[in-house]
């Protein structure tokens, strides 16, 4: 790799790309920040878990309603799908869409929402109604310039994982982000916070969970046997209220050291149910495909990413949120043909002997799970 670490790529892209910024080392830090957002996105969908994902909805504590935490990406049971193909032009909005699926769930409330703008910005997961049991999201399957195919779902409230991305910059002249442990803590909060199964420590240091199956009836063991039954079973009572946490955090020398973890990651390990650590070479490697030594496949998210860092106001279009219709199709077909090369992207600190194939494996036997009967018995 030209540059052998993220840092040395933080540097360059503040003098190349930034310099109209203030501040050009936390505005490079912060557009790595969205490429970890993006490639955590863009593997779920290359997982075929596309139709799932609502972005930065709000979730709420277990049993504890009044709270609730904005994540990332939530994965949530589909109670519908409905494949719709509309004719052009453009915009695409939420009463198009609507009108197109010719569905009316009790109580539905329409969202005044753009799914693909005049300008071919369109938006990730957007949710274009809300009703009383759940939401309606979009996403955009394909577009030539007669018409677009687009894949709306109906979504449970209640999602089934999270995924949660930590990123933190190292400043000029410290050793590591001053930020990073109290970034870590609000992750290790949700993280605990979130799912019926909440985790114990005994007095030799063993995880054990416990896990709430109603009427004041609980169930205690390993936790990480535990939890590998919920997610095998069927029973509702176990399955009710459960969410598969997943972080995912970057910046190798600000986590931890080639010989031992940081404290930061230590607190983020003992709270997710699954870490993932994307590598200095895997942030690299993309970034020098994206940026640096750009394949043709990412040409347009290339372009989308330049066209944003201009220092001009609302000129964004590179965000997990909202994208260039060209750089998200680009961005899907990357992922989902270099499937292979993207995982070892990754590392997995927790659990020790788990492996990408077994969360997806685990993902998806969670959206596989009979949800309607779970959460409504």
């Amino acid at each position: 790799m030209a540059y052998p670490s993220v840092d040395k790529i933080q540097n360059m892209l503040a003098q190349e790309v930034f310099g109209y910024a203030a501040d050009k080392k936390k505005a490079s830090g912060r557009a790595l920040g969205t490429l970890v957002e993006l490639i955590t996105f863009y593997t779920l969908c290359a997982w075929n878990l596309r139709d799932s994902i609502a972005i930065e909805r709000p979730i709420p504590e277990f049993a504890n309603p009044d709270i609730s935490h904005n994540v990332e990406f939530s994965l949530h049971p589909i109670a519908a799908a409905h494949p719709i193909t509309l004719n052009l032009p453009l915009p695409i909005t939420s009463r198009k869409v609507l009108k197109a699926a010719k569905i009316t769930p009790e109580g539905l409330k329409e969202k005044n929402q753009s799914l693909v703008t005049a300008n071919r910005v369109m938006r990730n997961s957007a949710v274009v109604a809300e009703h009383n049991s759940g939401f309606l999201t979009t996403h955009l399957v394909a577009m030539n310039e007669n018409q677009c195919t687009i894949a709306l779902t109906d979504l449970l409230n209640e999602p089934y994982a999270i995924f949660e991305c930590k990123r933190v910059g190292v400043e000029e002249g410290m050793r590591k982000g001053p930020q990073t442990i109290e970034k870590a803590k609000q992750g290790a909060y949700v993280a605990r916070s979130v799912s019926a199964l909440q985790k114990f420590r005994l007095r030799n240091g063993e995880i054990q969970g416990v896990l709430d199956t109603g009427n004041g009836q609980l169930i205690t063991g390993d936790y990480a046997l535990l939890l590998q039954n919920i997610i095998a079973g069927t029973n509702a009572s176990h399955l009710r209220n459960f969410i598969l946490t997943v972080g995912v955090v970057s910046n190798h020398g600000n986590w931890f050291t080639a010989e031992n973890h940081n404290k930061e990651l230590k607190v983020l390990a003992h709270s997710y149910d699954w870490l993932l650590f994307l590598t200095d070479g895997g942030l690299c490697q993309f970034i020098e495909k994206l940026l640096l030594k750009p394949v043709p496949e990412l040409e347009p998210a290339r372009d989308a990413f330049l066209a944003s860092y201009q220092g001009k106001p609302g000129s964004n279009c590179f965000t997990k949120v909202k994208i260039r219709v060209e750089a998200d199709l680009a961005l899907k077909s990357y992922f989902k043909s270099h499937e292979s090369e993207i995982e070892s992207w990754f590392n997995v600190i927790t659990p020790q002997d788990g492996s990408l194939t077994y969360l997806r494996n685990d993902l998806v036997k969670l959206l596989r799970k009979d949800w309607r009967r779970i959460r409504h018995p």
